[in-house]
């Protein structure tokens, strides 16, 4: 009988062709016409599961998109281990930017381009295939297994954390495998210990009740983009810091461990910057660029429109002016208290002239942190060194999956980060993609890990 390791290459042309039929399916849970399209990909994430041998497999609805659950509890004396991921997808404006549609995948240069390679689908598909070789060659997992997939983790899980807590005996386990993360590069794996956390906030401002004549209007009214672009400014001084009230309270400092190994992962500044097409870098004062986007809050305008936006020119004065805030949060900021505040300086500096309201986009996720020495990760790291030859930097990751911190609030089990996608790979961008050599090695390690979780004491 072959080993699991055969199975797998084996059945790698096979495992390319199922990723490409989940690539294909259209599931942007942001857009309501494209619901059926989720419920498609969660679906196809469930009969995948009954083919690799999982069992009480089942779509389970909530008031929004749809999660999916499996199962192979037959390890008594084997911890539970529970894996995380998702079906869904980003939107993928602006659609002239791709080089192929993006729901047709297209592979090149041992590339899979697609919305969604990387960010859920290759990763999420990753641990159903190792469980497969191991089912298959072997007859049994070496741990107990949970599957638990999602479908509305672009669009910040609104429904999750009434869901974990109504079904906190279903998904009970020791340790969840997070498949929706990512390693340091090519050649040098990392271990995420914490990630950031959101919320989100839209400012509308209204002026006059319709557009008018700026020649006819102009000077004796206020204007509310420039009343909009005053407001905005109000919130940042010119060198980053952010100046909303009570914004930094209960900010945790960075000790000087944690900063020395930040410091100690790579970091080519003049590389960097020539990855984004960008001259200089800009931020927080004080602090490196990788504790501004790994460790240190954010406020940042994601967008902003309001009156003329065609060729040319039309001389309006507009009625009115929209933005939209989002701000990652770090260890001990509160993302409703951290509303409050923008709310609150929203209503103290608020221009002459016009009315101003907030709406809160409800993507709230607290920051999330695992100890850097949790036996959870000290397993990672070993397998992690075995697959790639090197051990991992320890490392945090400025975007937020919120579903960590509400794992370990209702299951009071941790995450380990494990997951194979690359910074690179262009993830909510045109053109996003998955090497296969990582599909291949995350397939292996995804193996390996289950084995070695089954020998230690978690």
């Amino acid at each position: 009988m072959a080993s699991w390791r055969e199975y797998l290459e084996e059945n790698e042309t096979r495992f390319i062709e199922e990723l490409k039929a989940f690539l294909r399916i259209g599931s942007i849970s942001a857009l309501p016409e494209n619901a059926a399209e989720v419920e498609r990909a969660g679906e196809w994430a469930a009969q995948r599961l009954r083919e690799a041998g999982l069992e009480k497999v089942e779509i389970m609805p909530t008031d929004g998109h749809p999660v999916v659950y499996g199962e192979w509890l037959h390890a008594p004396d084997a911890p539970t281990i529970l894996v995380y991921g998702h079906f869904d997808t980003q939107p993928v404006d602006p659609l002239e930017l791709w080089d192929h549609p993006p729901f047709e995948p297209t592979i090149k240069n041992d590339r899979i381009y697609a919305r969604g390679a990387t960010d859920d689908k290759g990763n999420m598909l990753i641990p159903i295939l190792a469980a497969e070789a191991l089912l298959e060659t072997e007859g049994e997992l070496p741990v107990n297994l949970k599957f638990f997939f999602e479908g509305q983790e672009e669009i910040g899980s609104p429904q999750l954390p009434e869901f974990l807590a109504n079904h906190t005996g279903l998904l009970a386990c020791d340790l969840i495998l997070n498949a929706d993360a990512g390693q340091f590069s090519e050649d040098h794996p990392g271990l995420h210990v914490g990630l950031r956390g959101i919320c989100g906030l839209q400012v509308d401002v209204q002026g006059p009740d319709h557009d008018l004549h700026s020649g006819t209007y102009g000077g004796a009214l206020q204007n509310p983009i420039h009343a909009l672009a005053q407001l905005l400014s109000s919130m940042r001084s010119p060198e980053g810091e952010i100046l909303v009230e009570g914004f930094y309270d209960n900010v945790v400092s960075l000790t000087k461990e944690e900063r020395e190994r930040i410091a100690a992962v790579p970091f080519d500044e003049k590389e960097y910057k020539e990855k984004i097409g960008v001259e200089e870098l800009f931020g927080e004062p004080g602090y490196s660029p990788r504790e501004r986007t790994w460790i240190r809050p954010t406020l940042e305008v994601n967008g902003i429109y309001g009156g003329f936006q065609g060729e040319g020119t039309k001389t309006v004065l507009p009625s009115e002016a929209h933005a939209k805030i989002t701000c990652r949060l770090v260890p001990e900021q509160d993302p409703d208290r951290i509303i409050q505040r923008l709310e609150q300086h929203i209503a103290t500096h608020r221009p002459p002239g016009v009315t101003v309201k907030t709406r809160n986009l409800s993507i709230g996720a607290k920051p999330y942190v695992i100890p850097a020495d949790h036996s959870g990760n000290q397993i990672a790291a070993q397998v992690l060194k075995d697959i790639y030859g090197v051990a991992p930097y320890y490392t945090r990751m400025g975007g937020t999956v919120p579903i960590t911190s509400l794992f370990l609030q209702h299951l009071e089990a941790y995450s380990v980060s494990f997951a194979f996608g690359l910074p690179d790979e262009r993830m909510h961008s045109p053109n996003e993609f998955f090497r296969l050599k990582s599909f291949r090695r995350g397939q292996r390690a995804y193996a390996l890990m289950l084995k070695h979780l089954a020998e230690k004491e978690l």
